[in-house]
């Protein structure tokens, strides 16, 4: 019996000590939902923090805006090591409130992976990557950087290919650790597998 308490006790520090802190910004898409489920779903302690210009309607029952990332109520339920924080974005046009303020301070200290899926490739894309970089340079240099960007096949405009080449560049010329992955727009799994190898290699 002693035995068994030992193994089990064991077995929970072994899980502690994979836990990590992730970051997911633009979190509230397919990608980010699938994502943060799987690593909920290891029960290896992880906290997952996804930033989202509307943690009110991301939580809500039921979607009620096409301009907002959703989750939902029953999905945070399910998922409690999952926490929803306001930001910016790279757009304060759709911020309504001051919520998102202090998104860097309450999020990024404490991160060893930091995500970057924001989509939409507009001019938002490049601020909100700038935003990442630079607080995450601030705040917490060391942290893993990992950026998501669709295959240039699937960008087709060029000016949405030079967006995308444009945040590549600022992680690889100003963060230590960083990871620039491609991935087809509808390989949702084939995404999120990606970037599992790379936390679960950490």
């Amino acid at each position: 019996m002693k035995f068994f308490f030992e193994a089990i006790t064991l077995i929970s520090f072994f899980n502690l000590a994979q836990a990590l802190n992730i970051v997911i910004a633009g979190g509230t898409g397919k990608v980010g939902r699938l994502l943060s489920s799987t690593l909920h779903n290891q029960q290896k302690g992880h906290d997952i923090t996804i930033l989202c210009r509307n943690a009110f309607l991301a939580s809500a029952p039921n979607k009620v805006s096409e301009a907002f990332g959703w989750l939902g109520e029953g999905f945070l339920d399910k998922h409690d090591s999952v926490q929803l924080r306001d930001w910016d974005g790279g757009d304060l046009l759709d911020i309504v409130g001051c919520d998102w303020q202090g998104w860097q301070d309450d999020a990024l200290p404490k991160a060893d992976v930091v995500v970057n899926l924001v989509g939409g490739y507009t001019e938002q894309r490049p601020m909100a990557c700038e935003r990442i970089v630079r607080e995450s340079l601030r705040l917490n240099p060391s942290a893993k950087q990992i950026l998501l960007t669709m295959d240039d096949e699937d960008l087709i405009i060029s000016l949405k290919k030079g967006r995308a080449k444009a945040c590549e560049d600022m992680l690889n010329t100003n963060c230590g650790d960083a990871t620039c992955l491609r991935a087809q727009r509808y390989d949702i799994k084939g995404s999120c597998k990606q970037i599992m190898d790379i936390i679960d290699s950490i």
